[in-house]
């Protein structure tokens, strides 16, 4: 009688014992990383006021945007050559040191260029951890980490603001940055072990991937028009057109040598992976932008009652990533982007009807939870997608090119909406109608890509 030999089984959780430390230190990282987003969104005025720097702050934050792209460029090259292991601790050297340099700072110049220096840290940060769990990561665990990186900006969305306010009031913002250097330390510590065991990229014969000096001359041109795009909004007349019109055709043409051959065309397959995310993140942007200043300037509500909208999307999002990590082989992926992004469709259209016809400000609040689900049960899936139509030698490209996605959609999109406010403000609702109409639109092309995520027949 032949025996069958009986195979270790798979492990069913990102906390068996096998993946515990990376699963913590990894969620860590993306936890000091959104704590460090909202909480200095929370200080930035105090700063501001504090450092004489009301000329530097739309800068402060247009800035890290526009460099993380050459930050998410550099890793996905380096990763493909040699793992992701090196431009990981690297990545977070440049975080921490930029967090250092923005604490110490005595001038908002300082402030500014310790931004740019974990903004180019932080963007690597991220495309190299998408590497980590393309190599540490089975591919029935994947939904689950990444759905727990989403969830991992709930509590800093629920705590983060009213932790700078105290650390702002009490011994000063400096501890903002300082903090977060040393949370981030932590962090890297808990993921060290498991970095040993990554193997570098084998070829199989085949040349390693080379760096390219044309995809980072391309990333610097990106970064430029970004930077561009988010600046035009702070001009007036015509100028604001030219400006942006200018930067927005700029930021198309270099962004295309950065993403999958064919994703401005919307290819079936992986180019709609990255498209949807682009158009997905842009139109959920640039309606939750001006949500807040709707709600306040038009309702007369509090600036806390209006960010409450933002804490129950946040909190949405959070528990739907979870719970599609946790229903992944029930939840197909084609179902999951259909429903999320129909989801976060539905939510703007309540708030364009808001608007348009003066609905209880409640509503509005209560239907942007479901934005926030979609984005949920959508943002993971495309990253587990993005990882399965990748191999060794293009996780690094293929990762970068999401995440570039994930940056210069809101980018163009808030620009965009910005341009138009400007055009129609003093019209009431009316100007906010025509944003949210503009972020429904975007949102509806991530929709209509919903289909075209599955691999070429």
């Amino acid at each position: 009688m032949t025996r069958t030999k009986q195979l270790p089984p798979r492990p069913a959780s990102i906390y068996s014992p096998h993946y515990r430390l990376v699963t913590i230190g990894a969620i860590a990282l993306v936890f000091v990383a959104a704590f460090e987003n909202l909480a200095v969104t929370t200080v930035m005025p105090v700063i501001s006021r504090e450092l004489d720097g009301a000329d530097l702050y739309a800068v402060a934050f247009a800035g890290p945007l526009a460099v993380s792209v050459l930050g998410m460029v550099v890793a996905g090259m380096w990763a493909d050559r040699a793992g992701p292991r090196v431009p990981l601790y690297a990545s977070v050297g440049l975080f921490v040191v930029g967090l250092l340099l923005a604490g110490t700072a005595t001038t908002m110049g300082a402030v500014v260029a310790g931004r740019l220096v974990h903004g180019l840290g932080g963007g690597a940060m991220t495309v190299a951890l998408y590497v980590v769990v393309a190599r540490v990561y089975p591919a029935t665990l994947q939904p689950q980490i990444f759905g727990m990186f989403a969830a991992a900006w709930v509590i800093p969305a629920l705590v983060g603001p009213f932790i700078a306010g105290v650390l702002g009031q009490t011994v000063g913002w400096r501890w903002v940055f300082l903090g977060v250097a040393v949370l981030t330390l932590l962090a890297i510590a808990m993921v060290v072990p498991a970095m040993r065991s990554i193997q570098p990229v084998t070829t199989d014969g085949a040349a390693r991937p080379s760096w390219s000096v044309p995809r980072i001359l391309w990333a610097l041109l990106l970064a430029a028009a970004i930077l561009a795009l988010s600046l035009s909004t702070e001009l007036d007349g015509a100028a604001v057109f030219a400006l942006g019109a200018g930067a927005l055709i700029l930021a198309v043409v270099a962004i295309r040598p950065l993403l999958p051959a064919r994703t401005l065309l919307a290819g079936r397959g992986l180019p709609s992976v990255v498209l949807l995310r682009m158009l997905l993140a842009g139109g959920y942007f640039a309606a939750e932008v001006y949500l807040p200043y709707f709600l306040t300037g038009e309702f007369g509500l509090s600036p806390a009652l209006a960010g409450l909208a933002l804490t129950v999307a946040g909190v949405a999002w959070g528990a739907s990533s979870v719970l599609q990590g946790r229903f992944s082989t029930r939840l197909t992926p084609r179902t999951s982007l259909r429903v999320g992004s129909a989801a976060v469709c539905a939510a703007i259209a309540l708030v364009v009807v808001t608007a348009l016809f003066g609905l209880p400000a409640p509503v509005a609040i209560a239907g942007w939870a479901i934005s926030g689900a979609g984005m949920g049960l959508c943002y993971p899936r495309l990253s587990v997608l993005v990882l399965q139509y990748s191999v060794p030698g293009n996780q690094g490209f293929n990762s970068a090119a999401l995440n570039i996605a994930d940056a210069a959609g809101p980018a163009m999109a808030l620009s965009l909406s910005g341009i138009l406010f400007q055009t129609l403000n003093g019209g009431g609702g009316l100007a906010f109608a025509a944003v949210f109409a503009l972020a429904l639109l975007i949102a509806l092309g991530a929709l209509a890509l919903s289909g075209r995520t599955g691999r070429t027949a």
